[in-house]
């Protein structure tokens, strides 16, 4: 997949010093067939929509939200996050509808579909960054070891940001004979990792592949993408459909903010038994690459063909404190937008196994570790306009 071309030899030299967490970027054939897609143009990844990728407002002003001491210790909890104590026994008995899914925090998810075992965006590291000493760290353990997790068909990787794409989970499965299924490019990290070329199925959006009985579709996401200093922007980001040989069907959203495309991919794809949705980590900062769980909820209901169906899980919250918001308040959200929506929410404990056709977990248990949440969804309020994002120093992406 590599291809034969060579790159410079100082670049090559200098990519070679690269701390290993900064992965590789995509050369060669990886690279031209990047260049084929007909979703990359002017040198990147597009989005479907238009998307500030860059923060918008003052870079000072965001800093002394996230940083005062303060507001950070009410950003969190005030005890211990439960867990569900999962062990490999409880995983070992076959789900008796077919489908099972167990959250294993933040947006990491084990889905057990007719028989097979997808490992959705495993994070099992201490911290999401490239340096064990610094940056967001995890508010709760992983609730089961990766070792005491059992087999694993396949893991789907949704983009390469340090909270979905973990060094050390990947070189921990790497070991095993899981195979690996990642949008494009991404596969030039895994195999800088150790993961073989022969283990790596490399898709764009609305390509499909066959792995095992298995249907796993790439489908489109608002976002972006990147792991060193410098946005190279040449791996893709996506959402992802998991279809099992009995015919039981999930999405997961990655990362996306709110786009048309949600009602695409359900009449494409859908009606869903579960969606896992990407609900924490909002800001006025970045609406266009990260959804609120009101978003969160349009979005199912989308994917669901307009109306409540099957069971929409929240993903991506709990677990690292990664925007301004406190760290419950995605969930207590999504369970207002559920009740408002007439839809059904699960809020498992991270590790607790079930079953979207039977008894599902609704209950708000982070309420009994957090600060009092202030609702202020429930309260109109405007917003003042952010600053002129051109003067922001604080640049993650730009516009795509």
């Amino acid at each position: 997949m590599t291809g034969a071309a060579s790159p410079h030899p100082l670049r090559s030299r200098l990519r070679s010093l690269r701390p290993a967490a900064f992965g590789a970027d995509p050369v060669g054939e990886r690279m031209e067939r990047i260049r084929r897609s007909p979703n990359f143009a002017d040198g990147v990844f597009q989005n479907p929509l238009g998307a500030r990728t860059r923060p918008s407002g003052s870079t000072l002003e965001f800093a002394k939200i996230y940083f005062q001491k303060e507001a950070r210790r009410h950003r969190g909890p005030v005890a211990p996050v439960p867990l569900h104590a999962a062990t490999l026994a409880d995983l070992a008995k076959a789900p008796a509808s077919g489908l099972r899914l167990t959250w294993m925090g933040h947006s990491s998810v084990l889905a057990e579909i007719d028989g097979r075992r997808v490992l959705l965006d495993p994070v099992w590291g201490q911290r999401c960054s490239p340096f064990p000493f610094a940056g967001p760290k995890r508010l709760h353990p992983v609730p089961l070891p990766l070792a005491s997790l059992g087999p694993v068909d396949v893991v789907v990787i949704s983009h390469d940001h340090y909270d979905h794409l973990d060094l050390p989970t990947i070189q921990a499965l790497a070991s095993t004979d899981t195979q690996f299924v990642v949008p494009l490019g991404v596969g030039a990290h895994l195999e800088r990792w150790g993961v073989s070329e022969g283990r790596l199925r490399e898709l764009d959006w609305n390509e499909s592949t066959q792995l095992d009985g298995l249907r796993l579709t790439a489908t489109p996401a608002r976002h972006f993408c990147g792991r060193g200093l410098r946005n190279q922007q040449h791996t893709l980001w996506a959402s992802w459909v998991v279809e099992g040989p009995s015919g039981h069907r999930v999405y997961h959203s990655g990362d996306t903010g709110y786009f048309p495309g949600f009602k695409e991919i359900g009449a494409e794809h859908g009606p869903f038994d579960a969606t896992m949705i990407q609900i924490g980590a909002y800001s006025q900062y970045w609406p266009d690459i990260h959804m609120t769980p009101a978003e969160g909820m349009d979005a199912h209901l989308d994917l669901q063909g307009g109306r409540p169906h099957g069971v929409m899980m929240p993903i991506h919250w709990g677990t690292f404190n990664l925007a301004l918001h406190p760290w419950a308040e995605p969930g207590e959200w999504t369970k207002d937008a559920a009740e408002e929506a007439g839809q059904t929410a699960a809020f498992p404990l991270p590790g607790q196994p079930f079953e979207p056709a039977g008894n599902v977990p609704t209950d708000p248990w982070w309420r009994a570790v957090s600060h009092p949440i202030q609702h202020p969804w429930r309260r109109p309020t405007t917003l003042e306009a952010p600053a002129d994002p051109r003067s922001s120093g604080l640049d993650l992406a730009g516009d795509r």
